[in-house]
């Protein structure tokens, strides 16, 4: 009979570590006045991103109505803002259908916050601050997006043609396929090239607007249209994403719309548009910066695990 593997993949002495690392956190909020919330695990809308799929949930309770499981609570938790919540932040389980590896399990748990009135790189500034209060870090740096394109493989990531795109990556990897968008081509370009060579601690700023899911696009200093997001990278590993904020529900709305119709024509799952959040977005978002930080993944930094199954309770694996 095989051996069922009841036990958790960590040890009470690191479980220990993590009730102390979300104590710390919570009193890291605390300190700065800003609350706890929390929000429904179901929707019945789902994220319509075409990187992003959800699980569906059937309720018997709810016969005829399909639910998801969240992928962030970023919706629901943007309702609250734009009902004049203030700052606010989340400690909650979320959930994707993705691969199983040493950083991913579909069960995840997100540190989710949002800062009205504040700008990117005030946030930037907020992360690093955080994460250095639990580990030292060393130096964090920052980078943006074109910077990095441009240092690495000679071209403007916000300009270059699919073309050229598609034989940088052929040359770059085994990858060979032509039936790839050039945001999949920088996002492969950026794994098989640009993140291995980050600094250790390092925030990339400013993506092209392709990549701006829910983020502002707004004109760098050299006039170039930006998605104006961040993602922290420590130790190799991408640990926070950061918006500043849309607050456009018309622009949102467009969003989800082209979202849906490329899913539709990659054969994925469709979804339904939030129109809870486009409502909130309707009545009055404020102009604020938010981000959604893997606790999982920081927990295996602040211990020194490379194995996401030995930072929690339970992995997949184990359930």
């Amino acid at each position: 009979m095989a051996t069922i593997p009841w036990e958790s993949g960590s040890t009470a002495a690191r479980l220990r570590q993590r009730a102390d690392m979300l104590q710390r956190l919570r009193a890291f909020f605390a300190a700065r006045g800003i609350w706890e919330v929390e929000t429904p695990l179901l929707s019945r809308a789902a994220a319509t991103d075409v990187y992003i799929q959800s699980i569906p949930v059937s309720l018997g309770a709810a016969q005829g109505e399909q639910f998801y499981l969240q992928t962030s609570p970023e919706y629901a938790m943007k309702r609250l803002l734009a009902q004049g919540a203030g700052p606010i932040y989340q400690i909650c389980k979320a959930f994707r259908d993705a691969e199983v590896s040493s950083r991913h399990n579909p069960e995840f748990t997100l540190l989710e916050w949002y800062r009205p009135g504040f700008e990117l790189q005030q946030l930037m500034d907020e992360v690093a601050e955080l994460v250095q209060g639990l580990f030292d870090t060393g130096p964090v740096v920052q980078r943006s997006y074109q910077e990095l394109f441009e240092a690495e493989l000679s071209i403007n990531p916000h300009t270059v043609a699919l073309a050229e795109l598609e034989q940088l990556l052929r040359s770059e990897s085994e990858i060979g396929s032509t039936d790839l968008s050039k945001t999949d081509c920088l996002q492969l370009l950026m794994s098989y090239r640009i993140e291995p060579r980050l600094p250790d601690a390092c925030f990339v700023y400013d993506y092209p607007v392709e990549q701006a899911a829910l983020a502002r696009v707004e004109n760098n200093a050299d006039g170039q249209a930006v998605a104006r997001r961040f993602e922290f990278y420590c130790q190799g590993m991408e640990l926070a994403n950061g918006y500043q904020e849309l607050t456009d529900a018309q622009e949102q709305r467009r969003r989800f719309a082209a979202d849906i119709a490329q899913r539709s024509r990659l054969g994925l799952p469709t979804y339904p548009i939030d129109e809870n959040l486009l409502a909130a977005l309707d009545h009055g978002l404020p102009d604020c910066a938010g981000v959604a930080l893997g606790l999982d993944r920081l927990f295996m930094l602040l211990c020194g695990e490379r194995e996401i199954d030995r930072a929690m309770s339970f992995s997949l694996s184990r359930c």
